[in-house]
């Protein structure tokens, strides 16, 4: 298999979840063109994208849709059905508690943890106190959305890589020294936007 990019590999999970749509309305295959009005990428991407994985397609047909759900799955390793918790309960952790809809790709958040116990009520899932983790983290669990204040964002990543998360989502903006072993993808709004008013003034 050629090597894929980073940028490749971020529109894999985008091809997946297009793909669940697609066949929820009942479409078998489709073509890359048609692909391309889902995810709003390029037909040429796509088709260099599938081409890294493998032969998927065949001129003038298509690509069988049951078979791309199942090759991008495996490719992302969502047969796991990934157990995810959630750390932070304030307002961001909310709203993710609230939109909860990463079973169209990787699984879902199962449990959340927080410092203040009053948090364990009115929620879709079960929250516990962060000093609890070592006996209520579900079994197999290794991904966790970091989404506490700035402090102690050291001691509870330490915590997590103690009891077994491999990987973790990052919402804090705090530099912090990542465990051996633990892989750390960071999410930071601002730097995109910055990102993006950079790239538009280059085009006026």
């Amino acid at each position: 298999m050629k090597k894929t990019s980073n940028a490749t590999l971020r529109r894999y999970p985008i091809y997946l979840k297009a793909l669940k749509r697609i066949k929820a309305e009942g479409i078998k295959r489709i073509k890359s063109k048609e692909l391309a009005d889902y995810v709003l990428i390029k037909s040429t991407t796509i088709r260099r994208d599938f081409s890294i994985i493998g032969s998927l397609g065949k001129q003038g047909y298509g690509y069988n849709v049951d078979d791309l759900i199942k090759v991008f799955s495996n490719e992302l390793g969502n047969n796991y059905d990934e157990k995810i918790i959630l750390v932070g309960v304030g307002n961001l952790g909310k709203a993710l508690l609230n939109y909860n809809k990463w079973n169209d790709i990787v699984g879902e958040i199962v449990c959340a943890f927080d410092i203040k116990e009053e948090l364990s009520t009115n929620s879709s899932v079960p929250i516990y106190n962060i000093k609890d983790i070592k006996e209520k983290l579900p079994k197999g669990c290794r991904i966790a959305l970091l989404c506490i204040s700035e402090n102690k964002v050291q001691e509870t990543v330490d915590l997590l890589a103690s009891v077994g998360i491999k990987g973790i989502v990052d919402f804090t903006h705090v530099h912090y020294n990542a465990p051996k072993g633990v892989i750390i993808r960071s999410v930071d709004v601002i730097s995109m936007i910055q990102e993006l008013v950079f790239e538009t003034n280059l085009k006026e």
